[in-house]
């Protein structure tokens, strides 16, 4: 069995405060784009086997997709084993959600390859346990996001995205951005209701996250790909996550792809330029 595991953007992200158990509340919207790792899982008698070729990645409980597996078979109390390929294509500590799409990934195709009829709900919290971006992944294309990420409720409407990311050579450390937060700005009271996307300005006009303050003063040359990302021609422009991925928003696929092509000339090699659209 293959699975495409996408990555995602978060088109704003809003820190309500830190909770008692160390994590903090947001209010998030969360979209799916199309750029995708590969998973290929294969049964076997017993044990689970990953390998991640051309990644520097562990193959091990280190790796989400391991402790995904693991942690479905053992709740299912499956007998049996697989053997795990995992093509990464999405830039692993870019604030895309990589791994924990991977997991959510893993979660949903074992439970139908291996006919273990966990239902979606139980999914949901086996993901929870490992991530608090996994529920996301399980949930569907786009969603807002609560509480620590894991209460999900449906965006229903968002025009198509065409987007141009750069991911630069260097990545940044979650919990060194959130601890960087000053928690004086963000003890409000979560009034945040789901927004309506009706066209591309509703979308352009709501990009914010709270995170990019902290992530621009650790890598203040986050705001020269943002400026480069403005000079090619975006409506909007944000960090996903807690970086360091900048992306920016076209009008439309044919300026996404020349603003594409235009910055892979000029900038550093170490930085990946990629072209994506929402799901």
């Amino acid at each position: 069995m293959r699975r495409l595991a996408p990555a995602k953007i978060n088109l704003f992200l809003h820190i309500i405060g830190k909770r008692p158990d160390g994590y903090h509340n947001l209010a998030s919207v969360m979209q799916q784009i199309s750029i995708f790792d590969e998973l290929e899982f294969k049964l076997r008698p017993e044990g689970i086997s990953l390998s991640c070729p051309g990644a520097d990645l562990p193959v091990n409980e280190d790796n989400l997709v391991y402790r995904a597996a693991k942690a479905l078979f053992d709740y299912a109390s499956y007998p049996g084993g697989v053997e795990i390929k995992l093509t990464k294509k999405i830039p692993a500590g870019a604030g895309l959600g990589g791994g924990s799409s991977d997991a959510a990934a893993t979660l949903t195709a074992l439970n139908e390859l291996c006919s273990l009829n966990v239902s979606h709900d139980e999914l949901m919290s086996l993901g929870a346990d490992l991530g608090a971006d996994v529920p996301f992944f399980i949930f569907g294309a786009r969603a807002f996001a609560t509480g620590t990420g894991t209460v999900l409720e449906p965006v229903s409407h968002m025009p198509e995205l065409n987007l141009v990311l750069i991911k630069p050579g260097f990545s940044l450390s979650t919990r060194d951005v959130y601890e960087g937060l000053n928690l004086a700005l963000t003890k409000k009271k979560n009034n945040y209701s789901i927004p309506r996307f009706y066209d591309m300005d509703d979308v352009v006009r709501g990009l914010h996250n709270d995170l990019e303050s902290v992530s621009f003063r650790m890598r203040p040359e986050l705001m020269d790909f943002r400026q480069i990302l403005v000079r090619a021609g975006a409506l909007g422009v944000l960090m996903s996550g807690s970086g360091p991925t900048m992306f920016g928003i076209f009008a439309d696929e044919k300026a996404a792809l020349e603003a594409r092509e235009a910055i892979f000339k000029t900038i550093s090699s170490e930085c990946l330029v990629l072209f994506a659209q929402s799901l």
